[in-house]
């Protein structure tokens, strides 16, 4: 009986222990373990001893690359397109792959069934499971937990892919495929990585935890309910969180990413009536809609992109001087930016300022208006009912409740102004909040000194703009440290066509997983020694 099969009879979850399964994990970890070298008892040790040991790890790394890229060329091959219902069999089938890849490592695996969830036409769509995998449980090494997702954006090769989507394909060494670098190339480089300390008999420098998911492209439907409900179980010895789904700001230059953007969607509908008018018969004699819907958009935001709402500006963190360096150093190509947004002209002319108001500083957008005549042509009709649509960046302070009564107020206030008998109606459908780590915790300081080893140069230190609802989510049910750890390039494509990841990311990420666990180990150890000191003392 395949694995799918088992997963779909059982109600709720199961371990992957089955006695074939055993088998083979035990029969691939003989056949890895073949090029071993000798075991290493303890994995914090003197900085030459721990120099070679990651020559070592880096040179197997190297050796064993075209492998590494086959695995990702199974994972690519399949369709996990999680938004398209029809492909729900394929995503729930990269679920159990992706579990088998773990366990064969060791890795004690969980499939946890979420149930299922209801279309818009009515029809009950099963959720895949999500992987929650355990490896090492040794009380004096930091656990790490590992969340990645597998599933995919929609593509097809029609759509102006130069290759097949689903075929990864070597061109002047990028691996083009969809889901290359969003995520299925990532979470194989961390599965790599730990790999190769079994491959090489090394003692795990830390343990391991698992939370991989296939619905991540769809909303992480049925994640923050799972996640709180391991909160005091799956979660209650996991020391650091590390997320791997996002780009580096560079082609060339890695970084590590310790904060995102919020974002406060609302709609503005302003009605007169419930049906369309002439505007040959109506026109000049009423206050209509559209007219009073542009009046209150266009107070919004000032020419210059500084947000008109009173006090929203209030409760934002002046920005420091160590703060301000980190965006000095930063590698930005600020024409490169521009021309692939195809814009003449930013608001801003500094690197600083572009980046400051890109991730620390609240931007709002107007994205359209629903109601109003938009086809070809010309349709003199006054809409009965329009509804604007736009949304508030926000930045860490800044409370949703506080700002969506501050939109609230402002446009109330605007209305009233006009004497208009419409209606007017405001609300804010959807609410995320911003992500903010301190990039002097234990993580980072590991992570920053991995790059170094591996890159030969620190990493650029990053937020995001958008939206990265998974590392709030984890960090407020967990209240764990939670880190944004990059191995993609500016350029990979996320989402877009020809989505791809270097091999030199690719490979170089896994080392610079594998040379993490040392850091991070090592680091854990030092500040425990600490606080026993400072304890006895």
């Amino acid at each position: 009986m395949s694995l799918f099969s088992r997963w779909k009879r059982r109600p709720f979850h199961f371990k992957l222990s089955s006695p074939a399964i055993k088998a083979a994990a035990k029969q691939e970890r003989k056949e890895i373990a073949s090029t071993s070298a000798p075991c290493y008892s303890k994995a914090v040790m003197s900085s030459s001893s721990s120099s070679a040991l990651e020559t070592e790890i880096f040179q197997y790394i190297d050796v064993h690359q075209s492998d590494f890229i086959e695995d990702l060329k199974e994972w690519v091959a399949v369709e996990s397109d999680s938004v398209q219902p029809h492909l729900r069999k394929e995503v729930i089938r990269m679920m159990v792959l992706a579990a088998e890849k773990l366990a064969v490592l060791g890795a004690t695996v969980n499939l946890v069934n979420l149930g299922s969830h209801q279309l818009p036409d009515g029809q009950d769509l099963p959720l895949p499971p999500v992987i929650l995998g355990e490896l090492g449980k040794d009380p004096q090494n930091p656990t790490v937990c590992f969340y990645g997702h597998v599933d995919v954006q929609p593509a097809k090769k029609e759509d102006g892919w130069k290759t097949d989507p689903y075929t990864l394909t070597e061109i002047n060494g990028n691996l083009y495929g969809r889901g290359a670098t969003d995520n299925k190339g990532p979470v194989l480089a961390w599965i790599n990585a730990v790999e190769t300390f079994r491959a090489l008999k090394l003692a795990m420098p830390v343990n391991f935890k698992f939370v991989i998911e296939g619905m991540e492209e769809a909303g992480s439907l049925g994640l923050e309910k799972l996640l709180e409900e391991e909160s005091q179980c799956f979660f209650s010895d996991v020391d650091y969180i590390v997320i791997s789904d996002n780009l580096w700001l560079s082609k060339k230059k890695p970084a590590l990413t310790y904060g995102s953007r919020g974002n406060a969607c609302f709609s503005v509908e302003v009605e007169c009536g419930d049906k369309d008018l002439h505007s040959g018969t109506f026109g000049g004699i009423i206050h209509e809609p559209m007219t009073d819907l542009i009046a209150l958009l266009d107070s919004l935001v000032d020419p210059t992109g500084r947000i008109q709402i009173p006090g929203i500006y209030d409760s934002i963190a002046a920005l420091t001087e160590e703060e301000r360096k980190l965006y000095e150093s930063i590698e930005f190509d600020l024409e490169e930016h521009k021309n692939n947004s195809g814009v003449k002209k930013f608001l801003y002319g500094t690197k600083e300022e572009i980046l400051l108001h890109l991730w620390r500083y609240p931007s709002l957008s107007i994205h359209g208006i629903e109601g109003a005549f938009h086809e070809p042509g010309i349709k003199t009709v006054i809409p009965a009912k329009v509804v604007g649509k736009f949304s508030i960046r926000q930045v860490p302070h800044m409370d949703l409740s506080v700002v969506k009564q501050q939109v609230v107020e402002h446009l109330e206030g605007v209305f009233s102004k006009r004497n208009s008998p419409n209606k007017l109606k405001v609300s804010m459908p959807l609410g995320a909040k911003p992500w903010l780590a301190d990039v002097n915790d234990p993580l980072y300081k590991a992570a920053r000194r991995a790059i170094k080893t591996v890159f030969g140069e620190d990493p650029d230190f990053i937020r995001d703009g958008s939206t990265i609802p998974v590392a709030r989510m984890f960090q407020t049910v967990t209240q764990k440290s939670v880190m944004m750890f990059p191995i993609g390039a500016a350029d990979d494509g996320e989402h877009s066509q020809n989505e791809k990841i270097s091999r030199h990311s690719y490979i170089e990420g896994t080392k610079v997983f594998a040379a993490f666990f040392l850091e991070i180990s090592k680091l854990h150890h030092h500040l425990h020694e600490l606080s026993s000191m400072q304890t006895n003392n």
